[in-house]
């Protein structure tokens, strides 16, 4: 069967997966209402399409911290993905590479930073969870900047494991044969097999649920790397993250892995871009399966947005050729969505392309 948009990969994966697998990477926490929401919200959102604008020309290029990719499309962190695939996170290195576009390695990769920086070169980064041991964390940090890696982006939604019902009933662990490749000189690469979700005892035994703002400072102080701050969904810690020194800001639920019935990002996305009031570029995660949706998230303020289930579930399919494809068809469709809304670059696309559900009545300017 022919493959033409990002969502089909997923039945595909499911087919070739053990469960266990596919459910830690397809479900979300407890009722999973925000796995859905993530979803339904790019539906409540409109286009005002432009017409008879010349675009034989459009420009989809960015930079992100300074560093140029080919479009606004990147790779979120995804733990573990060597369970989708043997090649795991050096096939979505490669991908991601070869799309001109960056990728966020997760700290819990089945690929150390020295591995996935051994197949060749791309902009990087590394999004960090902070364990209770602070010498490891600046170990990790030290060895993503000795990889070339070009920013952290600190998970700061995670000072405990969400209520994950899938990995609960299957017993989810770590396959023996992988390690969580950056901890395995540390003797904290392997998970124990519990009664429960073994990720979820692992995160309780490991990762530092004492970590605040001051904190956010501190990072600075072990690294010059820019950091941003993953997992933000208000106004409030949208100014505070500016106010901790943060260089960016990604609008993520986690994909809706940790608190049920929060706000979908893109809904949460356009309060976050008003609170910062353009000192530091936002981006959104979560929920993205077609260009529209891209479209959709930098209309409301986004400087780019990031994939993750798409690209474990195409890994899972097809490997590095799958990666490729969904990044291509992204862009296909981001590029279509952008020539039919009448934008010839990023800055071209503005709020009055789009009309959202929770908007008010529209005075149209007359011309």
């Amino acid at each position: 069967m022919e493959i033409t948009n990002v969502s089909e990969y997923e039945a595909i994966a499911k087919e070739k997966l053990p469960k266990m697998i596919y459910d830690y990477y397809a479900s979300g926490a407890e009722d999973q209402w925000t796995l859905q929401e993530n979803r339904n919200a790019f539906s409540r959102i409109l286009f005002r399409p432009r017409i008879l604008i010349d675009v034989s020309k459009i420009d989809m290029s960015t930079t992100v911290l300074g560093f140029k990719t080919s479009m606004p499309i990147m790779i979120a962190p995804t733990a573990m993905q060597k369970m989708a695939h043997p090649d795991g996170e050096y096939a979505t290195a490669r991908a991601a590479s070869a799309a001109g576009t960056i990728m966020i390695l997760s700290s819990w990769a089945t690929s150390s930073v020295e591995e996935v920086a051994s197949t060749g070169p791309g902009i990087r980064f590394f999004q960090l969870y902070v364990y209770k041991d602070r010498n490891v964390v600046t170990q990790l940090v030290r060895r993503a900047e000795r990889a070339g890696f070009k920013a952290i982006a600190l998970t700061v939604d995670t000072p405990r494991l969400g209520r994950r019902e899938a990995d609960i009933k299957n017993r989810f662990t770590l396959p023996p044969s992988l390690t969580l490749k950056n901890f395995e000189g540390l003797n904290l690469g392997k998970m124990d097999k519990t009664d429960d979700s073994g990720l979820a005892s692992y995160v309780a035994g490991q990762v530092d649920r004492t970590l605040n703002w001051e904190d956010v400072k501190w990072l600075q102080t072990i690294t010059s790397l820019p950091i941003l701050v993953k997992g933000v969904l208000t106004a409030e810690d949208a100014r505070l993250a500016v106010e901790s020194g943060a260089a960016g800001i990604i609008v993520s639920n986690h994909g809706a892995r940790q608190l049920d019935y929060v706000p979908a990002t893109i809904m949460a996305l356009e309060e976050v871009v008003k609170a910062v009031q353009g000192r530091v570029p936002v981006f959104l995660d979560g929920g993205v399966r077609r260009g529209t949706d891209v479209f959709k998230a930098l209309a409301l303020g986004a400087s780019g947005i990031f994939i993750g289930r798409p690209v474990v579930f195409s890994l899972a399919a097809e490997g590095e050729a799958g990666v490729r494809k969904v990044l291509q068809m992204l862009r296909d469709e981001f590029e279509l969505t952008m020539a039919l809304s009448g934008c010839r670059s990023l800055k071209e696309i503005t709020r009055n392309h789009i009309v959202a559900d929770w908007d008010q009545p529209r005075v149209v300017p007359r011309l």
